[in-house]
């Protein structure tokens, strides 16, 4: 993967296709490969004629690694991707954000709307403005010595999900507290303008309600996935369908 520098943190990412851009920004414990290029997302939207980007976040997968709650703050991580964006030479893009990664989108939503075409906010309802969802429990699970001592259902999940994927645990515990610090507010959320996208499984039981967060964001639209759960939506062919129909209607 190429990679630069955003000051002292250097980010991975991949850069595919030709069209119009659209930046994909990964959820916790995962990655480009793993939330985008793996469940064929990559593929399926440069097939669709656009410019796909995909960055590792930092703490994730070939980026920079950090044990500092504080230099994960949102704002930090957003910056990440607009500094890409700068990178590229790209003015504006649509964004795509899944579970963490829709933190950081909103994020940069709010804070710089003029570098974003659209939004999709997947994996993530009313969590993104109310406690819930992965916390310090979760943090707590990936600092343990071994994950048979790991009793938090949610911890579990994740602690087993960043075995799977090699990640860093003590850089994804200082990520979690970090990105949780403050959330975003129902003020904050309600002022993003840019034309957004809530794609959230019906059985997804981390992410909070698609619905309640869409009644604040005034004319955000809502993608139900049906019958999937937190981790089985990423790759959801419902999903893939309601974003690229999202985009081509998309002003």
């Amino acid at each position: 993967m190429p990679s630069f520098h955003n000051g002292p943190v250097e980010i991975a990412y991949t850069d595919d296709g030709e069209g119009e851009p659209i930046v994909l920004v990964h959820g916790f414990a995962s990655s480009a490969s793993v939330n985008w290029i793996y469940p064929s997302w990559v593929s399926t939207l440069t097939q669709a004629g656009r410019r796909v980007i995909a960055l590792d976040n930092r703490g994730h997968g070939q980026s920079t690694k950090l044990y500092d709650p504080d230099d994960y703050r949102l704002e930090l991580m957003a910056g990440d991707v607009r500094a890409l964006l700068d990178h590229l030479q790209i003015g504006s893009a649509d964004i795509m954000g899944y579970s963490m990664g829709s933190r950081i989108a909103a994020t940069l939503a709010f804070s710089n709307p003029e570098r974003l075409r659209s939004v999709v906010l997947a994996g993530i309802g009313m969590v993104l403005v109310r406690h819930g969802g992965p916390g310090e429990t979760v943090a707590q699970a990936l600092e343990a010595d071994s994950i048979d001592t790991v009793t938090d259902p949610m911890g579990r999940t994740f602690r087993a999900f960043a075995e799977q994927t090699r990640s860093d645990r003590r850089a994804l515990a200082a990520c979690i507290r970090g990105t949780r610090k403050r959330l975003m507010t129902r003020e904050e959320a309600a002022a993003i303008k840019n034309p957004t996208l809530i794609a959230v499984g019906t059985n997804d039981d981390v992410a909070g309600s698609a619905h309640e967060l869409a009644q604040i964001m005034k004319g955000a639209q809502v993608l139900d996935i049906p019958g999937r759960d937190h981790m089985r939506a990423v790759g959801d062919k419902v999903y893939k369908e309601g974003v690229l129909t999202f985009l081509a209607r998309r002003p």
